[in-house]
């Protein structure tokens, strides 16, 4: 992790080039695209790694751990459709840089990380580098049901089902995202609560995420 933090025009300019990457690759949300504008990612790499920050790739981040490829981060942040002020629990903080997108679209943030490296370094630097979240350390497949319910919930790693534990601590209208699949790949799946027992799931895109580990996961 670099704590140099220094922001200048060739990481402003790379920043841009990423963001008509993604616009190709069929993201579409403004607000979407302006967080990937702003947020430095380079922040989340050691110095000696800053030259990947801004390419289209996911990248280790220690503890077994990665910090998602952009697009990816920004395809989930898309199919939430946050409103500003809307409460969403994120499950796995990792480095922080999703949160950090959750954040600038106007999200009141709950993250949970399990691994206690990675928590205690983000929950220094997110505030560090201005963003402010509620960050916990536990098994975030069971979710942190003391502060639901939440509008949103966004899972980080691949599940090998939809935890019902998480449906249950979204509130009526609210909406779930979450990879779901084996080991080596997952389909993209969003759950609408649409009612106390009735929700409407829809399968959508295949992507590849690091496991979900916990007592409702792997």
């Amino acid at each position: 992790m670099a704590y140099k933090y220094i922001d200048n025009y060739r990481e402003r300019g790379a920043r841009k080039q990423l963001v008509e990457v993604l616009r190709k690759k069929g993201i579409e949300d403004e607000h979407v695209l302006e967080a990937i504008g702003k947020i430095p990612r380079h922040y989340f790499f050691d110095e000696t790694f800053w030259n990947q920050a801004y390419k289209d790739i996911a990248f280790p981040i220690g503890e077994g751990q990665t910090i998602s490829q952009p697009y990816t981060v920004a395809y989930q942040t898309e199919l939430l459709h946050i409103n500003k002020g809307d409460k969403v629990l994120e499950i796995g903080t990792g480095c922080g840089y999703q949160t950090c997108v959750l954040l600038e679209v106007g999200a009141k943030v709950y993250t949970i990380e399990r691994q206690e490296k990675l928590f205690e370094r983000t929950r220094v630097v997110l505030p560090h580098i201005g963003y402010k979240a509620h960050f916990f350390l536990g098994d975030g497949s069971k979710g942190i049901e003391k502060h639901a319910p939440y509008a949103k919930i966004i899972v980080t790693a691949g599940a090998p089902f939809v935890p019902d534990i998480l449906l249950r601590q979204l509130k009526i209208g609210g909406l779930l995202v979450i990879p779901v699949g084996d080991a080596k790949e997952q389909k993209m799946v969003t759950v609408l609560r649409v009612g106390e027992n009735d929700f409407e799931k829809v399968v959508l895109d295949t992507f590849r995420f690091v496991p979900l580990v916990g007592d409702r996961a792997w």
